[in-house]
């Protein structure tokens, strides 16, 4: 009964030193990944701006074709949202609104991941000018983990878990516009 107790106790001081150090943990990450495409920036905004064509590029959209997917509005425009509904857990569900345009520069979108866990984040591309004929793509994603789960941030790496997805993407979105 006494060992009992003090794993309990032992238990309990754990809990309480893993909240009191979550008070002092960021809650807060952002990612961004660039890539220079040997297209000109107008071509390569209205391509970027169209959610749809995610489906093409987006790791996570690819990790299962055969997720069910649902549109509503027109894609390009603010407002419009594109959901998705998966089995497979990296994939989940949720969906994405574009929340802003800034035509020819940059496209900011709402995230709603509903499955496996919640959580609503802010992502974006935007297009900068190289040259005539070269753009710069910048794809960002930032995020806020709320109390006390921002603690799971002092043990995931999320620079690199979704820095490689991301540069992923965007490779593939080069590809995609260079052909």
């Amino acid at each position: 009964m006494k060992i009992l107790k003090v794993i309990l106790g032992g238990i309990v001081l754990i809990v309480v030193l893993l909240l009191i150090v979550a008070l002092f943990v960021k809650k807060d990450y952002a990612v961004e990944r660039e890539i220079t495409i040997n297209k000109p920036k107008s071509e390569v905004f209205d391509y970027i701006k169209l959610l749809k064509n995610q489906d093409l590029y987006s790791v996570w959209l690819k990790r299962d074709p055969a997720a069910k997917k649902e549109y509503k509005g027109t894609d390009g425009t603010v407002g419009f949202v594109a959901a998705w509904d998966s089995k497979n857990k990296e994939v989940g569900k949720g969906e994405q609104e574009i929340s802003k345009i800034t035509e020819g520069e940059r496209i900011d979108m709402k995230l709603r991941f509903i499955e496996p866990f919640e959580s609503n984040d802010d992502a974006y591309m935007s297009t900068e000018s190289v040259s005539e004929t070269q753009t710069k793509v910048r794809w960002g994603f930032k995020g806020t983990m709320k109390y006390p789960m921002n603690l799971m941030l002092l043990c995931m790496d999320m620079e690199g878990m979704l820095g490689k997805d991301l540069q992923k993407g965007l490779d593939d979105l080069k590809v995609i516009l260079e052909k």
